[in-house]
């Protein structure tokens, strides 16, 4: 796959990158009070697991080879992540705003969905 294929809008990947940061961030403190051990789960489960499982040609260096369908459903668990994060932290506007950013994010993620379940 050469690299214009595989190049996406700077903004799909900053929304992204963005609401990952809030289901790292979110999640481990939201769950931390009721259970330390699922706080650091949670965190190994949303950044490791993408970190190890990769589709090749989706981004450089992948290092356990997936399906296109695994990475998507890797993306929505971060997304739902972020989402949950918000309700449970936020104030109300504040989570309807990232749920808004969530929906928006799947919109911007479509074309590099279509590619990933394409290759």
């Amino acid at each position: 796959m050469d690299e214009q294929q595989r190049t996406e809008p700077w903004y799909a990947t900053a929304l992204r990158a963005g609401l990952e940061l809030v289901g790292w961030i979110g999640l481990p403190v939201a769950l931390w009070p009721h259970s330390i051990l699922l706080a650091i789960g949670v965190d190994v489960l949303l950044i490791g697991v993408p970190a190890l499982l990769q589709t090749p040609g989706d981004k450089p260096g992948t290092v356990v080879a997936v399906p296109g369908w695994v990475t998507i459903v890797m993306v929505l668990a971060e997304l739902a992540g972020a989402v949950t994060a918000a309700w449970l932290l936020f104030p109300s506007w504040a989570a309807v705003l990232v749920t808004l950013l969530a929906l928006a994010c799947c919109g911007t993620e479509l074309p590099r969905w279509r590619r990933l379940l394409s290759s």
